[in-house]
């Protein structure tokens, strides 16, 4: 009789319960503080007034902060210039990592080894934060959007994982298109990609994210705030504390209406910041499985 590993035998009505209770405790953990978020950003001063800062029970709905925050000014520019960066980075960063973890994972490639010692001692040795900046400043990227891409346009990391996974498809496949004459470039769009959508999609929403969430490199290279991307508009106006003064966001001044509480401006920056990648994650996270962990414990 063949004996399963204790995490592999199905558990008792005991095990399962307190499975289910510790999984339910965990979730309500994750949701609660973004369920405040939300519910905080679309109240109005009275009931944050009342709650005394977030808010947990609805009381008097509005959609006044998103009203603000949309009708033009520095958040509705900064998603803008977000939006912007993300979708030109990932698809560089694509472009580069496919190409470079292609011509990596081909054993008889050009200069392949030291290649690949270079790109594996970047696990161990970063440049730093002054030769970083001196090398962007003397490329000329200094105040432009360029800085916040290629500095970081392509990871280490990403690298090797996509170079693992190429690794693994079966070289005969790839030999056979040689034998008919297949260029390396067409090899690569027609046979080795399609096989590759799981990692392609996965490093694609790593670079996504890291491009949404980065603001470090918008802090140090651009002197102009009008082309600060979300994430450094969420470091100044929610984590320092500054205010949104009248005119950077939109209809606070307008006659007659009074403007939305500041508490409820800054959740609802917060909610904008977090919206993306929500909504992108249950399309990619189904690849999480077969694009990283196979090719990486394989690879």
């Amino acid at each position: 009789m063949t004996t399963l590993p204790p995490w592999a035998e199905r558990p008792s009505l005991v095990g399962g319960l307190l499975k289910g209770f510790v999984l339910t405790l965990i979730v309500a953990c994750v949701l609660f503080p973004i369920y405040m978020v939300v519910l905080t950003s679309l109240s109005t001063q009275e009931a944050v007034t009342e709650a005394g800062g977030l808010v947990t029970v609805p009381n008097g709905l509005s959609l006044a902060a998103y009203e603000e925050l949309f009708a033009g000014g520095v958040v509705t520019r900064s998603v803008m210039v977000s939006l912007g960066v993300t979708l030109v980075g990932t698809a560089i960063s694509l472009i580069v990592t496919v190409l470079a973890a292609y011509g990596l994972s081909q054993p008889g490639s050009l200069l392949h080894r030291p290649m690949l010692f270079l790109v594996l001692l970047t696990f161990l040795f970063g440049p730093g934060l002054i030769p970083n900046y001196l090398l962007v400043s003397s490329l000329g990227l200094i105040d432009t959007y360029w800085s916040l891409i290629l500095p970081g346009a392509v990871t280490a990391f990403n690298l090797v994982v996509m170079r693992a996974f190429f690794m693994n498809i079966p070289d005969e496949v790839t030999d056979s298109a040689r034998i008919d004459g297949a260029s390396e470039f067409r090899i690569l769009r027609t046979i080795v990609l399609p096989m590759s959508k799981g990692v392609t999609a996965v490093i694609g929403m790593f670079y996504a994210v890291g491009y949404w969430n980065s603001f470090f490199n918008a802090v140090l290279y651009l002197n102009d705030s009008a082309k600060w991307p979300l994430q450094v508009v969420l470091r100044q106006y929610v984590l320092q504390g500054q205010s949104l003064i009248a005119g950077q966001t939109g209809v606070g001044t307008v006659a007659g209406q009074s403007p939305p509480p500041s508490l409820a401006i800054q959740m609802a920056i917060v909610v904008l910041a977090l919206l993306p990648v929500l909504f992108v994650y249950p399309f990619v996270q189904r690849h999480f499985t077969k694009g990283v962990i196979i090719g990486a414990i394989k690879g």
